[in-house]
């Protein structure tokens, strides 16, 4: 298994603890993992070569 689908399963672990939440700051936190979660399997995309990096914007 490539480490970024490693990353994305430990997202979906945390959407699944996100819905089983009992209170309103456990549900914010593990959407907060999930989302760095993604993030990390998106980098490692990237670094694998197999997504291109995001676009950089240019501040004016």
């Amino acid at each position: 298994m490539k480490l970024s689908e490693e990353f994305r399963d430990n997202a979906e672990n945390c959407a699944h603890l996100a819905e089983a939440a009992n209170n309103g700051p456990a549900v914010q936190r593990f959407k907060r993992m999930q989302a760095a979660w993604l993030a990390l399997a998106a980098e490692q995309d990237w670094l694998d070569g197999e997504a291109a990096p995001a676009a950089e914007t240019e501040d004016a």
